[in-house]
């Protein structure tokens, strides 16, 4: 079974997100949203756009996004077959968290590492 197809996202706690995020735009020229964050859509070797985006994003350092996980950073890693996974994990002994319920953005599971860190796990929509 493939594992981890490639990274889905990359979130972080900041003490001031809005300050942050305009930092980010105004001088790396990220094309911030007014949802807080930036989608960069993956692309072939052409330059012409394929299925997948990964996302960047920035939340408040009070947020409880993370949590049970004490980073101030999570990374969403891709996958084909979350269901899967989860058992995989779970037949090795890691400590997997409930899977959230499946949304119009996909499927989310989450392990905690050997460090105590929230990873995220995603299985986008059919198509994506």
């Amino acid at each position: 079974m493939k594992r981890v197809t490639g990274i889905g996202g990359i979130f972080f706690h900041a003490q001031d997100p809005a300050a942050l995020r305009a930092w980010y735009q105004r001088h790396l020229g990220l094309d911030v949203q007014p949802w807080g964050g930036a989608a960069f859509t993956w692309t072939d070797a052409d330059g012409k756009p394929s299925a997948g985006t990964t996302i960047w994003s920035v939340a408040a350092r009070d947020s409880e996004q993370f949590a049970p996980g004490k980073a101030s950073f999570m990374i969403n890693y891709r996958v084909d077959d979350l269901d899967a996974l989860l058992q995989a994990l779970r037949d090795e002994g890691c400590n997997v968290l409930e899977k959230a319920p499946d949304s119009e953005y996909g499927q989310f599971g989450w392990v905690i590492d050997p460090e105590g860190n929230k990873v995220e796990l995603w299985q986008p929509p059919e198509g994506q």
